[in-house]
Parts: structure tokens; C-alpha cells; sequence
């Protein structure tokens, strides 16, 4: 089992930044990548960025170049820095943990953070 707490989340103008914290606990040891996703009213869950355990990183072209997934092991925690807000980041934002127990990956998230961009 993976718990999953986000904090950082809040109201911004657009052009304004703010720094999303998702802090782990539990199988820290199976986790083989971790994530940020995020979901508009009535949109779809999306992949915002993403980190693996190798520290590679993986963006979804709306925030390659403003948003930056960082993650401190001995804090077990993973950031994301926003940058350039727009209106259009305004989601849920949800922490998300994929573990691996052979031959299984399964998906942890937390009980997500909202992020409000005002105009």
C-alpha cells in the first residue's frame, strides 16, 4: 500500500506560479514511478508530468517549458513547479504512484488539490 497527501494547491493569476508538494508513504520501495495529473469539470483525468525512478521525465505538451516535476527521496516527496499559469491549468490536480509487484503495476492517487487561475 502507497498513501498519497498533495498540498500546495490555491487560487493564481494567470501568469503566477505555485508549487505542488505530493508526499508518499507506506511500499516506498515498489514504486517505480510517480505523477501528476489533473482533471478540468468535464474533462478527462490527463497527465500533466511524470518522474521515474531514474529520474526521467515526461511532460504532456500544454506545460513543457512552465511546469517542472522534481522529486526529493529522503523527504519522499515530488513537486510540481508551475510556472506561466494560464487560465486553462484551473484542475484538480492529482498525485499518482505506479508500483510494481511482478508481474502487476497498480495505481495509487491522492485525494487531490485544486488549482483555481483567474483572468
Amino acid at each position: 500500500q502507497v498513501q498519497l497527501v498533495e498540498s500546495g494547491g490555491g487560487l493564481v493569476q494567470a501568469g503566477g506560479s505555485l508549487r505542488l508538494s505530493c508526499t508518499v508513504s507506506g511500499s516506498i520501495s515498489i514504486i517505480t514511478g510517480l505523477g501528476w495529473y489533473r482533471q478540468a469539470p468535464g474533462k478527462q483525468r490527463e497527465l500533466v508530468a511524470n518522474i521515474t525512478s531514474t529520474d526521467t521525465t515526461n511532460y504532456a505538451d500544454s506545460v513543457k517549458g512552465r511546469f517542472t516535476i522534481s522529486r526529493d527521496d529522503a523527504k519522499h516527496t515530488v513537486y510540481l513547479r508551475m510556472n506561466s499559469l494560464k487560465p486553462e491549468d484551473t484542475a484538480v490536480y492529482y498525485c499518482n504512484a505506479v508500483t510494481r509487484v511482478d508481474p502487476y503495476d497498480y495505481d495509487y492517487w491522492g485525494q487531490g488539490t485544486q488549482v483555481t487561475v483567474s483572468s
